[in-house]
Order: C-alpha cells, then sequence, then structure tokens
C-alpha cells in the first residue's frame, strides 16, 4: 500500500505495534521443554487481546496463528505439539496479523536458552545486514541493489542467501506488490522502491544452501542438506530518507 494520510499511517504503526510486541512477547515465553503449538497459542491469545488476526490462518487457512520452525526449518513451519523446544535450538517465529484493514508482517530467529550449537554467530549476521539494507532503502532505489547487498554482505560473512524466498509489499492484505524483494541480485528485476509504499524486507542468511525446499507438509520450508537458516523481517514505511521501521516494538536486535 501507499500511505496518503495520518489515518492511514496510524493504522499501519497500530497493527505494526501488535505483531511487534507478540513477536518480542513469544521470543521472551519459549523455554525448554515447551512445544512448538503451545508457543504459538501463546503468540494467538496475545494477538486476539489486541484485536488482532492471524494473517496467515485468515488468508490461507494456516494451521496456527504464527509461524515457527526449529534448526532446518526455514519458513511457514506449523506448530505442533509433537515438536518440543530443546536448550540450543535455532527457532524462528514468524508474526503477521491483521488490525481494521491494516496487515503488518514481522519475524526473526534466535538461540533458545544457552547457544551450544554456536547457531548466534548467523543469527547475528541475519540481523546485521537486514539492517544494513533498511538503512539502503528510500525511494527510488532499484530492489534489486538491496538484494545485492544482502547477498554481498552475506557472502563477505561466509553465509549464503536463499535465493527463492522473498520479501514483499504489504499493508492492505498480507502480500502486495512489489511482489519480489530478493536477497540477492537479480539482473532483471527493474522495479525500484516508492516513497510513501509499505513493504516486509526480509534476510534469509544461510550456512550452506541457496534454496529452500518444500517439506511435503504443505506448508513448511526446509534445507534440503541440513543448513541452517537465520530470517529477520520488517515492516518499513518507505520515504525519501531513512525508513520508518513500523515493527521496531520486536526489539529483535536486543
Amino acid at each position: 500500500m501507499s500511505i496518503s494520510s495520518e489515518a492511514e499511517l496510524l493504522g499501519m504503526k497500530t497493527i505494526s505495534d501488535a505483531v511487534g510486541i507478540t513477536l518480542k512477547k513469544m521470543r521472551e515465553y519459549a523455554r525448554p521443554g515447551m512445544t512448538t503449538k503451545e508457543l504459538d497459542e501463546y503468540g494467538g491469545r496475545l494477538l486476539q487481546e489486541m484485536g488482532a488476526k492471524s494473517a496467515p490462518k485468515l488468508t490461507y487457512g494456516f494451521p496456527g496463528w504464527t509461524c515457527i520452525g526449529v534448526n532446518h526449518d526455514i519458513a511457514h513451519g506449523i506448530p505442533s505439539d509433537k515438536v518440543v523446544l530443546k536448550e540450543g535450538d535455532l527457532v524462528n517465529v514468524d508474526v503477521s496479523a491483521e488490525l481494521d484493514g491494516f496487515w503488518s508482517d514481522n519475524g526473526g530467529s534466535f538461540v533458545l536458552g544457552n547457544d551450544i550449537h554456536n547457531h548466534n554467530p548467523l543469527v547475528e549476521a541475519s540481523k546485521t545486514i537486514l539492517q544494513k539494507a533498511i538503512d539502503q532503502i528510500k525511494g527510488d532505489v532499484k530492489i534489486a541493489h538491496i538484494g545485492r547487498l544482502i547477498e554481498n554482505e552475506a557472502r563477505q560473512m561466509g553465509y549464503r542467501v536463499i535465493k527463492n524466498l522473498v520479501g514483499h509489499g504489504v499493508g492492505r492484505s498480507l502480500h502486495e506488490a512489489p511482489h519480489s524483494i530478493p536477497c540477492y541480485y537479480d539482473r532483471f528485476l527493474r522495479t525500484r522502491f516508492k516513497t510513501n509504499s509499505v513493504v516486509a524486507v526480509e534476510t534469509f542468511i544461510s550456512t550452506r544452501a541457496s534454496y529452500a525446499i518444500e517439506s511435503g507438509d504443505g506448508w513448511t520450508y526446509t534445507s534440503a542438506d541440513g543448513s541452517y537458516v537465520a530470517q529477520h523481517e520488517h515492516t518499513i514505511v518507505i520515504t525519501d530518507d531513512k525508513p520508518i521501521i513500523l515493527t521496531a516494538s520486536n526489539e529483535i536486535w536486543n
């Protein structure tokens, strides 16, 4: 969507606060011995308390309030009472929701408890790269240039990027134009960021794999080679200067 009034900006800030707070509290609530379904139900209660509706459930009939992946899961993980969180797991939570006709999307990977498997460098790389990318986004910047920045930064840190999962426009629905904000340089992508538009920018930083594959459950994307992937995502409003990070309340950088 394109922000054209203070009322629209306020609407986007309100729903973005809801998903940001939900993500932050889910991260704090997660603990070893808990199932991903328990964590998801807690997130669902938080959204409902704020009057928000789960975007993946509302849009696609997703079998959960939020998407939760563990270790080799990359995106769209289904919360399950059979998946028990363990110390040192690499956990990804993606929260998106709708409130009063406005939609927002954010997510973040984190290490549960002590980093006994040394996943934190990957997590920190994803967060750092996303912040660098956001800092360079403004009106008329080519989307492909941001993808090149993300890919180059990942390579310099010894990582790769997932090429078949992308950021997107958001605001009046979960997925809008621009429909592809990739993590790599696509020389055929000619579109530019537009001032006042709302987009969800995300990083998918990988230890080895360059592509995510469907796991067979109809939703979850995973790695074929046992790679680990850290994902971070913010919904932002593009300006002629620095973007407004609408989902900053998730404090995912801390």
